[in-house]
C-alpha cells in the first residue's frame, strides 16, 4: 500500500509500498528529520491557497456583477491641494471609502490641482499623509495636472465645440448653456429628485487658454475615465451639478449616482466653514485628538446606524455602512461630544500604545520610561493628549510654587513631611500622628511638590518622583518663602 507522497532535496520519506506486513519504523525516523521542512511547506501552501481563494472570489464577484448587469462600485475622494483639510472633507473621504469597501469595490484618490493659483506647496503630500493617519487607504491614485499632457480634457472640450455645445472665447472654451430647459437628477443621499431651469445658469469656462481644464470639465471627464459609479461630495457643490449634468449629456456619458452630504453647522449658527468656526483635521490632531476618535465622531455627523450605536472602529463602520443611514438634517459640530469620544478611545488604548502616542505628541522630548510610569495615574483623568502635559509636567520639570496657593500652616506641614520621608514614615501616618487636617496637609504637600492643586494622586506621584527628588522640592518650597 502507499503511505504518502514524496519529499524534496533527495530526502524521500514517503511512498512506502508494503505488500506484506513490513514494519515502517525505519521510515518514520527519516520522516522526523524532515518535519521542519514539511511545516514550512504546509505554511507556504496554506498562504498560497488563501490568496488563490481570495483572488478567485473577487474574480467570481466581478463576473457575477457583469452577468447580472451590475458594475463594480468605484468611489473617489477628489480634494484640491489648497491647504489644511476641513473635517467635512475628511467625512467625504470616509463615506466614499466605506461605500466602496463595504461592496468590495475600489476607492480612488484623485488630486484636483488644475487651479495652480490656489495650490499650496506641500499640500499634495499632506493629503496623502493625512489619509494614511486615518487609515483611509486608496486603491488608485491620480493627479489631474499630470493628465493634462495627454489632451484628455482638450479633446473633450473640442468635441463639445464641434457639436455646438461650446464655443471659443478669448482663447478659452466655454460651455453654451441652452435656454428654457430643465435638467435634473436623483440625489441618492437626499433621496429626492433635484431640478434646475437652465435659464438660471450662465456660460462657464471649461478649458482655460493655458490648456488646463476648469473643475467643471475635469471632474466629469475624470469620473467617466476612471469608471466612478458613485459620487459623494459636499452640499456646497450642489449648485454646480446642473452644469455637470449638461456636460455628461452632451458628451454622451452615463451619469454616475450622485449624492450631496449635509452641511456641518457651527454651534453658534451657520455653516462650519473656513470663514467661520473652521475646524481642520490637522488642527484637531495638534490639539491631541486621536485619529480613531475623530473618525468615529465625524462618521456620525450625517450618518446613523440602525441600532443607534455610537462606538465604531473603521472596520466595524465599513461592515455596518448602508447608504440608507445618510441623514437629511444638518448636524451640529458638538465639541463636548468629540471630547467624550476622545476620552473613551484614550481609556480603551493599551498603556504601551498610549505611552507612544504621548511621547510622539510631545515631540519625543521627554523620557519614555517616565511617561510609561505616569500613564496609570493620568489615563482616567485626560480627555486629549494635550491634557497629559497639564497634569503631568511636574514629573519632568521642577515647578515654580506660588505661595498664595499654600495654607497658613504650610511650613509646619512641609517640615514634618520632610522628616517623615527621611525616616521612611508613610505620609498618611503623619497626618494622624500630628493631628493635621488631612486635606490641608496633603494640599500643601501637593502644591509644594507639583506646583498645582490639580494633579494625579500625590502619594503615587511621590513614589514615581522618588524620595530624593521629593525632598529637594520640599526644601526648595520652604527656603523660598
Amino acid at each position: 500500500m502507499t503511505v504518502g507522497g514524496g519529499g524534496g532535496g533527495g530526502n524521500i520519506f514517503l511512498y512506502i509500498f508494503t505488500p506484506d506486513k513490513i514494519s515502517i519504523r525505519t521510515t518514520i525516523i527519516p520522516m522526523m528529520d524532515n518535519i521542519p521542512y514539511l511545516i514550512i511547506f504546509l505554511v507556504v501552501m496554506a498562504t498560497w491557497v488563501k490568496e488563490v481563494i481570495i483572488a478567485t472570489f473577487e474574480y467570481s464577484l466581478n463576473c457575477w456583477y457583469n452577468s447580472i448587469g451590475m458594475t463594480k462600485i468605484r468611489t473617489r475622494f477628489a480634494p484640491s491641494p489648497t491647504g489644511a483639510m476641513h473635517i467635512g472633507s475628511l467625512r467625504t473621504a470616509l463615506y466614499s471609502f466605506a461605500l466602496a469597501q463595504h461592496a468590495r469595490g475600489d476607492f480612488i484618490l484623485r488630486i484636483e490641482d488644475t487651479d495652480k493659483k490656489r495650490e499650496v506647496a506641500g499640500s499634495k503630500e499632506g493629503i496623502k499623509e493625512l489619509l494614511g493617519i486615518f487609515a483611509l487607504n486608496w486603491d488608485e491614485y491620480y493627479v489631474q495636472s499630470e493628465r493634462v499632457g495627454g489632451n484628455i480634457y482638450k479633446k473633450a472640450a473640442e468635441r463639445l465645440v464641434a457639436a455646438g455645445h461650446a464655443y471659443y472665447s478669448d482663447g478659452a472654451i466655454r460651455l453654451k448653456i441652452p435656454k428654457h430647459e430643465t435638467v435634473s437628477f436623483h440625489d441618492f443621499v437626499l433621496d429626492k429628485d433635484v431640478a434646475w431651469n437652465t435659464d438660471t445658469l450662465e456660460d462657464l469656462v471649461l478649458l482655460k487658454s493655458d490648456g488646463f481644464p476648469t473643475y467643471h470639465l475635469a471632474v466629469v471627464v475624470d469620473d467617466v475615465d476612471m469608471k466612478i459609479t458613485h459620487v459623494l461630495r459636499g452640499h456646497d457643490w450642489l449648485p454646480s451639478t446642473p452644469v455637470h449634468l449638461l456636460i455628461y449629456k452632451y458628451l454622451g456619458f452615463s451619469l454616475p449616482k450622485i449624492g450631496h452630504l449635509t452641511d456641518i453647522l457651527d454651534p453658534e449658527g451657520g455653516k462650519l466653514s473656513k470663514r467661520k468656526g473652521s475646524i481642520t483635521c490637522e488642527g484637531l490632531l495638534q490639539e491631541g485628538y486621536l485619529p480613531d476618535a475623530i473618525l468615529n465622531f465625524i462618521m456620525l455627523l450625517g450618518w446613523a446606524p440602525k441600532d443607534n450605536r455610537e462606538l465604531f472602529t473603521l472596520e466595524e463602520f465599513v461592515k455596518a455602512f448602508d447608504t440608507k443611514g445618510f441623514q437629511k438634517s444638518n448636524p451640529v459640530f458638538n465639541q463636548a461630544k468629540l471630547d467624550w469620544f476622545n476620552g473613551e478611545y484614550i481609556r480603551k488604548t493599551q498603556n504601551s500604545k498610549l505611552k507612544n502616542q504621548i511621547f510622539n505628541f510631545l515631540d519625543k522630548k521627554y523620557d519614555e520610561e517616565l511617561i510609561a510610569k505616569t500613564i496609570p495615574l493620568v489615563k482616567e483623568r485626560i480627555t486629549k493628549l494635550s491634557d497629559y502635559w497639564l497634569l503631568a509636567k511636574f514629573f519632568f520639570i521642577r515647578p515654580k510654587v506660588d505661595k498664595k496657593l499654600l495654607g497658613k500652616n504650610y511650613t509646619k506641614h512641609l517640615n514634618i513631611a520632610m522628616k517623615a520621608l527621611e525616616k521612611n514614615i508613610t505620609l498618611d501616618q503623619i497626618s494622624r500622628d500630628n493631628n493635621f487636617k488631612t486635606g490641608d496637609f496633603f494640599m500643601d504637600l501637593r502644591i509644594a511638590v507639583t506646583g498645582s492643586k490639580f494633579t494625579p494622586p500625590i502619594n503615587e506621584s511621590i513614589v514615581i518622583l522618588g524620595k530624593d527628588e521629593t525632598l529637594i522640592r520640599l526644601r526648595h518650597a520652604i527656603s523660598n518663602f
